[in-house]
């Protein structure tokens, strides 16, 4: 039988910090914590879709979607799980 591993009033406890809020308002969409091979990461729901079994947190007008996985471990919210990159990374080769 499948249980959650944290309820409703459990995720109250996991903060959000301030930058992070920031974040979501100015880009005006919900976004989602899932695993990747470096550790929780915040993402747009629109590049990694909720499933079912996420678990809700608001955050201000818009929902943060906690895989299950994840919500176990998390205590907190914070920048360090916004994927950063350098645009001259991608941009090839320069000549």
């Amino acid at each position: 039988m499948f249980t959650r591993a944290r309820d409703s009033a459990s995720l109250a406890e996991i903060t959000i910090a301030p930058e992070v809020l920031d974040y979501i308002r100015q880009r005006d969409c919900d976004f989602r914590i899932c695993t990747s091979c470096g550790g929780p990461i915040l993402l747009p729901v629109r590049v990694k879709p909720p499933k079912k079994t996420d678990l809700l947190l608001k955050a201000g007008d818009h929902t943060i979607y906690v895989s299950v996985h994840q919500a176990r471990f998390l205590n907190s919210i914070h920048l360090d799980m916004i994927p950063f990159f350098d645009d001259s990374e991608f941009s090839g080769p320069e000549y």
